[in-house]
């Protein structure tokens, strides 16, 4: 019976940690000054809307999206899918570069605007630019929350908070499946 109840505890627990744990934040930050970059773009063959460098909006189809995009960035971008915490491939590196949209090729954020967070996911506390990211109110799960897309395609990123660090007070809590990441080249 102890072991039944504490199966069914750990089975509600667990998704209700998964989607508070983006509420969590440890306040540390990355230098926030912007380094120069010489970036190699990423080639995404069979993805004839992904670009580096362009930035005309897209507003294409959800069949047009599911025809590019691999299954599970198909699911969190265009479906509002969220990966795991501590599973993604950016949610604790520091390398130094540049994070683009992984439908479009959008320009997000700079390595510099990465903090360490406690949440599982990659945190910013700037975007690259005014309109590489928008928001929408986002009231699913009992929830009150902004959800950032990207301001090309407007693929679903994560979410937005107002627990970052300063400068700029936000967190941009991502899915690291929505992001590709490009280094920079000395």
């Amino acid at each position: 019976m102890k072991t039944t109840t504490l199966f069914l505890s750990v089975l509600f627990l667990l998704p209700l940690f998964m989607f508070t744990a983006c509420g969590q934040n440890t306040n540390k930050q990355n230098n926030p000054k912007k380094a120069i970059s010489m970036e190699t773009p990423i080639k995404k063959p069979g993805n004839q809307y992904y670009s580096n460098t362009d930035t005309t909006k897209l507003n294409l189809t959800d069949a047009e999206w599911k025809k590019v995009l691999p299954e599970d960035v198909y699911e969190v971008m265009r479906h509002a899918d969220t990966e795991r915490p501590f599973t993604g491939k950016y949610w604790n590196i520091d390398e130094k570069g540049t994070y683009y949209c992984a439908s479009c090729g959008n320009k997000l954020f700079r390595s510099g605007a990465k903090f360490a967070s406690s949440c599982g996911w990659p945190s910013f506390f700037e975007q690259d630019n005014k309109n590489s990211v928008i928001y929408k109110t986002d009231n699913t799960l009992g929830m009150e929350r902004t959800e950032a897309l990207c301001g090309r395609c407007g693929g679903h990123l994560g979410h937005l908070f107002d627990d970052g660090p300063a400068p700029t007070g936000k967190r941009y809590c991502m899915n690291s499946i929505a992001l590709d990441f490009i280094p920079d080249t000395k």
